[in-house]
């Protein structure tokens, strides 16, 4: 599965960027597409942990469908709050 294949390199990614804060404590510089990555990269493993727990709790599909609907919004609107960035318009370029 892709999630097991990725998970290696997320967590590598991880100790890279607390070894960055802790010994350099600057800003990183994301790039459009690092920006863009970082969002996706966390979206997907949103889902992938809501879909365990509306498996946990038999969620219903249409339950499940506005359950995804609304984390997405809701990532939009965070990131559109902290950045002044449409999630939506980085893909429109």
């Amino acid at each position: 599965m892709i999630g097991q294949r990725l998970s290696p390199v997320l967590h590598e990614i991880e100790e890279t960027l607390w070894e960055f804060e802790a010994n350099v404590a600057d800003k990183p510089n994301y790039t459009e597409e690092g920006f863009k990555g970082g969002i996706k990269i966390f979206m997907s493993v949103m889902l992938d942990k809501m879909w365990e727990l509306q498996e946990k709790e038999n969620i219903e599909m249409s339950d499940r469908e506005n359950m995804a609907t609304k984390l997405g919004e809701s990532l939009r609107a965070l990131v559109k709050t902290y950045t002044d960035i449409d999630t939506h318009e980085l893909y429109k370029k």
